[in-house]
């Protein structure tokens, strides 16, 4: 079967809105978020269901079409974008996107892939549960997007990853089967844990149908404190403090230089500071399963104790959920922010927790050495040890100078992180832009290791093609 019957047949399969074929709708969907990437494939499938879903793999298996799962199109790293070759059709399961099950009583919600992040709290919610998953793209990223890359997100301190949210998986296997894995079970030893492959393969492995995820009960009260610190390292020891005053409370710890903070204020309309500015700030979010009042009156306490202590300059508590939703606003917006100011490249790292502070003094020590006057835009996820650390162009630098210097950028911080003993890559995945780094990174057994198991699965290296594995 070549290319042109391949489209008939997927035409004559997914029906008459199941099939794009048009270049003007295809663009959307060739192109990554932050303009690094265009593809050009020759269709986008929009399935709606997992049979024609199955079916459509199929199809392409037997062309030897690529197959480019696209959740919503939110990766920092291309790892959802075509090839320029033209063999690769772009999935999308944006009509997949139905609550299958949901039950309060065992926290299990039971979704499709399609559905976004949003719309999967909003249906906890509905239950009067909430789904700890908690993202800055969760109005477009979906579901299987952020399975299929093991997304982080605000909440990782208290709950985990992504991985740590599912009990079972939906998946559609390279030669279009479909492992039938939607179990709600909190216990099953029974040989290997096969969602776990799936989980963070970035749809290099098989496509994610629909997952069963771990809810937990909607707290009563919620709490959100935003702080100005002097210091990396007084912002870990606020962290260790509020651990220390009700670890079970805490659901989120982030931190934010102050030069990403004015790109916030300068970019995105309708942002303002709750306190006076400072070099370094940290959102701290606390909840509590029953309404009680010791919840405020304990943090104004422990932050009243950070600011004796030297930890904490200024600090002041959300008085209602709107002042709650513009203080996470300036922490969520920074990727836009940097988007709007100009070029940057990115990095997504992780180290050790206790290790954070001396990070954010090395590495920018380590950038500037190679390129002056570079400037440094870094926050992220305190509490689990992961930041983003991106930079931007020296005053004066044309953007496209700067990134042509990118891997060489890109080195350097990551030098600081090897040392460190941390990860290239803490939460936004491989993607294209990364492969390079897995020999160096991941190599030798454990290496062979994932291309054996990309063997496996996928022989024809049909699925997601070029990313992850070099």
């Amino acid at each position: 079967m070549n290319a042109a019957e391949a489209l008939a047949a997927l035409a004559d399969c997914l029906g008459p809105r199941g099939l794009i074929t048009d270049p003007a709708d295809i663009a959307p969907y060739a192109e990554d978020w932050r303009r690094l990437y265009r593809g050009r494939p020759p269709a986008v499938l929009r399935p709606r269901s997992t049979a024609e879903l199955a079916a459509a793999v199929r199809i392409c298996a037997e062309a030897g079409l690529g197959i480019v799962p696209q959740g919503g199109n939110t990766s920092m790293v291309g790892g959802a974008t075509p090839s320029a070759r033209g063999d690769e059709v772009v999935l999308t399961l944006s009509r997949l996107n139905r609550v299958r099950a949901i039950d309060p009583v065992d926290l299990t919600l039971t979704i499709e892939a399609g559905a976004t992040v949003k719309a999967a709290q909003d249906a906890a919610a509905e239950a009067g549960c909430q789904l700890p998953l908690s993202i800055a793209s969760e109005g477009s990223a979906t579901i299987g997007g952020v399975l299929s890359t093991n997304a982080g997100g605000n909440m990782t301190l208290r709950f985990g990853n992504a991985r740590d949210l599912v009990l079972g998986l939906e998946v559609v296997l390279a030669d279009g089967q479909v492992w039938e894995g939607l179990r709600r079970l909190r216990k099953d030893n029974t040989g290997y844990c096969l969602r776990q492959i799936f989980l963070g393969a970035e749809g290099t492995l098989g496509i994610i149908t629909a997952a069963v995820l771990k809810l937990v009960p909607a707290p009563r009260e919620r709490l959100v404190a935003f702080a100005s610190l002097p210091s990396p390292e007084a912002a870990l020891a606020l962290l260790t403090r509020c651990q220390r005053h009700d670890p079970s409370a805490l659901l989120a710890f982030e931190y934010m230089g102050g030069d990403g903070m004015d790109l916030v204020l300068r970019h995105i309309p309708d942002t303002q500071l709750p306190i006076a500015a400072a070099g370094h700030y940290v959102l701290a979010e606390f909840a509590s399963p029953r309404r009680a009042a010791g919840l405020a009156e304990g943090v104004e306490e422990m932050l009243a104790q950070a600011m004796a202590a030297g930890e904490v300059l200024d600090a002041t508590l959300a008085a209602s959920e709107a002042q709650a939703r513009a203080m996470w606003r300036l922490r969520e917006e920074h990727a836009e922010a940097q988007k709007r100011a100009g070029a940057s490249i990115k990095n997504d790292v992780s180290v050790p927790v206790s290790l954070v502070p001396r990070f954010l003094r090395e590495a920018p020590a380590a950038c500037a050495a190679l390129m002056p006057g570079i400037r440094v835009v870094a926050f992220g996820h305190l509490g689990d040890g992961n930041i983003h650390f991106n930079l931007r162009p020296p005053e004066g630098m044309a953007d496209e100078d700067f990134l042509a210097q990118d891997h060489a950028v890109m080195d350097t911080v990551l030098g600081v992180v090897r040392r460190l003993g941390g990860s290239f890559s803490a939460e936004h995945g491989v993607g294209q832009l990364k492969t390079y780094l897995m020999p160096e990174w991941r190599g030798g057994v454990e290496l062979d290791l994932m291309r054996a198991l990309k063997t496996a699965f996928d022989p024809r290296g049909l699925l997601n093609p070029g990313k992850v594995l070099p």
